[in-house]
């Protein structure tokens, strides 16, 4: 196949930019699952940017400051503030249904939508649907880009590896398994952009869905892109914790609107770990909560929110309030057991302000790119306006590079992928049981809290296990299974690695080895020309 912009990734960066390159251009979309199965989805919160009068940019940009725990770019931080604003708007006029504001006088204002308050941010400015917004923007960008004419959609669709042009070593666009058919083949593009999502699959618990696997990371690392900051891997404080629905995420918004994190006997104890208390930004709430775990021994610490008004609460958190309800807890009444889960991934591929990465005619947007937006710690509800915006971003350059119409070798084709020497696995047992080991390993060795020793022995069994993969790898056919296997043994790896490098204790990374911060901060970068060893070609050759 050819086409002349390859998006990986159906989110709300993916789909955004593919709604703006499509006006010019031909545009093929890849989901490697249902278009609308994705973090994006998943989304409860909101979207955060400046929309009342009373707020500002320099508001906005000193709050996200503050939460990267000084390892934020300043410019990318300045960048996503000034531009969230107007990129909302355009949600806006696509159809995004937003809540409304129910005051009466603010519903005659110029701008009728309610705007909430999350954890270290010092103004109201998270513009939301209920507790839904990532679904509902998804379903209004989905509903959108289906009837483009210029846009072509590749659900049940997973990326292999980059095709790179052997001489320029440009990227030309990407190796896909079609996983319904069973069938590998090349997708040629002018450009590629990942928009892959992060990767907190890799860890036994998380609020993410089980695409959330590193694969754009993985993909970008081996063809020769840097990697930065993937040591701070956010953990959500509060995932429900119930047997029956372990992974589903409450909101940030519930404490933003009262809700009081307590212990089994009633007393709310973010009151000593900061003086925000409940309204501190994720890692320090995550870390307290841990805390509190393990000094009492306990499975789980309750989220109050049934002080409220319980209409408040129904209308303010529909979803939460009905899944909760279908395992026998009543909100409005009852306290809510949870536990903090991996959920975002603050570090990434390497790119500048543009959107681009260290490979030419590859650009990487969304979760999966380390823009330098979120540093040590991602401030509440920056993740969906970071999408919005660095797709404007990346559709400006893409456009940019059309117009200056750079050489592009039309006459290049990639191998075909060779399948004639594999065979398929006789048994799935080695896949499932190297997957389970992996998110176990990182889970209790690379988790909320570290040492150097937790450390070493997690990158002892990562690397056992990526021999293992990469064997398998060599002499089955590929499935969807496997290869998100391989790209999370990767991107494991990746982390550890980072995880290393840090001799401090900083935002989302705490190691007991190395408690205090160091006086100067700077990004951890990883460069596979220093560090990544390709393995040995398979002896079954794919291509």
């Amino acid at each position: 196949m050819e086409t002349d912009v390859l998006i990986i990734g159906s989110g709300i960066a993916g789909l955004s930019l593919a709604l703006k390159l499509a006006i010019n251009h031909k545009v093929t979309v890849l989901s490697k699952s249902a278009i609308n199965e994705g973090s994006t989805s998943y989304a409860q919160g909101g979207i955060a940017g400046v929309l009342d009068p009373f707020d500002s940019i320099e508001a906005h940009v000193n709050d996200t400051l503050t939460a990267g725990a000084g390892l934020c770019d300043p410019k990318a931080v300045a960048v996503v503030a000034t531009h969230a604003g107007e990129t909302i708007q355009e949600l806006i006029q696509l159809g995004v249904p937003f809540s409304k504001e129910q005051n009466q006088n603010a519903q005659n204002s110029e701008f009728p939508f309610h705007l909430t308050k999350e954890g270290g941010h010092s103004h109201r400015r998270v513009i939301h649907a209920a507790d839904h917004t990532g679904k509902s923007v998804a379903d209004t960008l989905i509903k959108t880009v289906k009837h483009h004419p210029n846009i072509q959609i590749l659900p049940e669709h997973i990326s292999i590896d980059l095709i790179l042009h052997p001489k320029s070593k440009e990227c030309m666009g990407a190796y896909v398994l079609n996983k319904l058919e069973s069938q590998v083949y090349s997708i040629k593009a002018q450009f590629t952009v990942l928009a892959t999502g992060g990767a907190s699959k890799a860890y036994l618990y998380t609020s993410n869905p089980d695409t959330s696997t590193g694969d754009g990371i993985a993909m970008a690392w081996r063809a020769g892109c840097r990697i930065t900051n993937m040591e701070f891997n956010q953990f959500h404080p509060t995932c429900l914790y119930h047997p029956r629905d372990r992974s589903f995420l409450i909101s940030e918004a519930v404490r933003g609107e009262g809700g009081i994190l307590r212990l089994p006997n009633g007393y709310a104890f973010m009151q000593d770990y900061d003086k925000r208390a409940d309204l501190a930004p994720r890692d320090i709430v995550a870390r307290a909560i841990d805390q509190e775990m393990k000094k009492h021994g306990i499975d789980c610490v309750y989220l109050d929110i049934s002080h409220k008004d319980p209409d408040y609460v129904k209308n303010h958190f529909p979803t939460i309030y009905k899944r909760c309800l279908a395992v026998g807890i009543d909100i409005t009444k009852e306290t809510i057991p949870v536990v903090p889960a991996a959920h975002y991934t603050c570090g990434g591929i390497h790119t500048n302000l543009d959107a681009k990465t260290d490979i030419t005619r590859l650009y990487a947007i969304g979760e999966t790119a380390y823009t330098g937006l979120h540093g040590a710690n991602r401030l509440a509800s920056n993740s969906l306006a970071e999408g919005l915006v660095f797709a404007k971003i990346a559709h400006c350059s893409i456009e940019k590079a059309f117009a200056q119409n750079k050489p592009f070798d039309q006459n290049f084709q990639p191998k075909p992928w060779d399948t004639s020497r594999i065979t398929d696995a006789k048994e799935k047992i080695l896949v499932s049981h190297d997957w389970d080991e992996l998110r176990r390993v990182m889970w209790d060795y690379v988790g909320i809290v570290r040492t150097d020793k937790r450390l070493k022995r997690a990158l002892q069994r990562i690397r056992n296990l990526q021999k293992e993969i990469y064997e398998y790898y060599c002499q089955h056919t590929l499935t969807s299974d496997l290869l998100e296997l391989r790209n999370l043994a990767m991107v494991a790896e990746l982390m550890i690695l980072s995880a290393q490098k840090r001799k401090e204790s900083r935002g989302l990374h705490y190691n007991l080895d190395y408690p205090k911060l160091s006086k100067r901060a700077k990004p951890t970068i990883l460069d596979p020309k220093k560090l990544f060893k390709a393995p040995k070609p398979c002896k079954k050759t794919r291509h």
